[in-house]
């Protein structure tokens, strides 16, 4: 844990109390500060109670006395509206910051030289923050993970010199980091989401763009409109400024062809990696991660050798388009956290012939946009509420089955698999899991166990 000193003798307001939230008090309570925490969840606030943080009503406190007030990147800051504690802090003039911030202070005062890398993007982040922290532990780099994935980030060990910290930032949580100044700061992309807490897609890209804004080196990726807006004018502003594209050709910079990486301006145009035969890592959308995580690590001085090695031993993420098991030519992929028809296009894109498990509760719009990828699918096996829908949008186009459950449809698809020859039967629901599973991360592993009850399972 790092203790956060930076905040000693000083009196902080903390709301928020889920994981990370307890972690973030834990830190200031360690580093000596008077913390006040509290929660609008009884349970949270008994949960504090008993990890022995401090909690009183934030409505019943003054504020005045306050040097800082730490708020949950779940909770609103500016929209739909801002949460009650925002409104009593910014009445106070007290400044309001998250547990990135935090750490990006104790980075400050321990280690500044300490190498951080921090990314976000709408999609993609996970996987890329993942991908650079293995390159790097595989390279025999003294590294560190968490942030908006694993760990909290002040669970971590303590900055100091040597050490590389990889930290995934949402955008609640960089609209919370004012002091955000990594080694190298990553901007894969930027779509429209969560704009219910940001109001416009504008603004949205604005809280995104100011992770690179603060870099000294800033990977952006230019496949989108917002992020060439964004790396235009960050180049004539200040960091130096690394394009990637998984789309198209650039002169300078990275860009992917396939499953081959480049550089752009490079007289040889030979690959300097390659993606082929790596499970893990395939499809355009992993392309684009996998040229974030290699500019990066060129930039933070690893040799090609260290990360073709680090790209080729790459186990992937739990749940994105997990490689589980193999049956015969039969390969069985978990790729749970699709939770809507965007989300699952990448996997259903790099697959020639699925047998595709979808279904659950529905979100707005159905699978109609997977409509382009409808002849890859050899038959679809739909679950959850959603399966009369789906099963209206494929109508004769693709063959169906509803299976109702999900061990059902395991089960069924991988008899029909057996005689495709070599097929994919995936996982990848386009539907939130509510209606059948707590989460997705259940929903995937009930998908692992129904797979690995099969006869003549093997690993991958």
């Amino acid at each position: 844990m790092i203790s956060a000193q930076s905040f000693s003798g000083k009196a902080v307001a903390l709301f928020g109390l889920g994981g990370s939230g307890i972690a973030t008090a834990q830190a200031l309570v360690a580093g000596g500060a008077d913390v006040q925490a509290w929660d609008d969840n009884p349970e949270s606030v008994a949960k504090a109670e008993a990890a022995g943080i401090p909690v009183v009503d934030l409505r019943t406190i003054d504020w005045s006395r306050l040097s800082s007030f730490v708020l949950s990147p779940g909770v609103p800051l500016t929209h739909p509206k801002p949460h009650w504690t925002v409104d009593l802090a910014r009445g106070a003039g007290v400044e309001i910051i998250g547990d990135i911030e935090i750490f990006v202070r104790e980075r400050k005062r321990l280690a500044p030289d300490a190498r951080l890398v921090a990314i976000t993007g709408t999609n993609g982040k996970s996987t890329t923050t993942a991908l650079i922290a293995h390159i790097l532990q595989s390279a025999g780099r003294d590294t560190q993970m968490g942030g908006n994935i694993g760990r909290a980030v002040l669970t971590l060990d303590p900055p100091e010199a040597g050490r590389h910290y990889v930290v995934e930032c949402s955008s609640y949580q960089i609209d919370l980091a004012p002091s955000l100044n990594p080694t190298v700061g990553i901007l894969l992309n930027v779509t429209p989401d969560h704009l219910d807490r940001h109001g416009t897609i504008q603004h949205y890209a604005d809280i995104k763009a100011r992770l690179v804004a603060g870099s000294e080196t800033a990977v952006i990726g230019v496949d989108d409109s917002f992020c060439v807006e964004i790396a235009d004018r960050l180049e004539r502003a200040g960091p130096k400024v690394v394009r990637i594209s998984g789309r198209l050709p650039l002169k300078s910079g990275y860009f992917a062809e396939e499953s081959e990486l480049f550089r752009g301006a490079t007289p040889e145009n030979r690959a300097l990696f390659s993606l082929n035969g790596i499970g893990s890592l395939r499809g355009r959308h992993n392309a684009q991660n996998a040229l974030a995580a290699v500019s990066t690590c060129l930039e933070l001085g690893l040799s090609e050798t260290e990360i073709q090695n680090g790209l080729n031993t790459f186990p992937g993420l739990v749940h994105r388009m997990e490689q589980v098991a193999r049956r015969g030519k039969v390969l069985f992929v978990n790729d749970s956290k699709a939770t809507n028809a965007e989300a699952a296009a990448p996997a259903l894109s790099s697959f020639p012939r699925i047998r595709w498990i979808a279904g659950g509760l529905p979100k707005a719009g159905g699978i109609e946009a997977l409509r382009p990828f409808f002849p890859r699918i050899t038959k679809a096996y739909l679950i959850g509420e959603a399966a009369p829908a789906f099963a209206a949008t494929l109508g004769e186009t693709v063959p169906y089955e509803i299976s109702g459950t999900l061990s059902s449809a395991v089960n069924h698809a991988a008899r029909d698999a057996e005689a495709d020859g070599e097929a994919v039967v995936l996982l990848s629901p386009a539907c939130a899991s509510f209606d059948q599973f707590k989460n997705f991360e259940l929903r995937g592993e009930a998908f692992r166990q129904a797979v690995q009850a099969l006869a003549g399972i093997e690993p991958v």
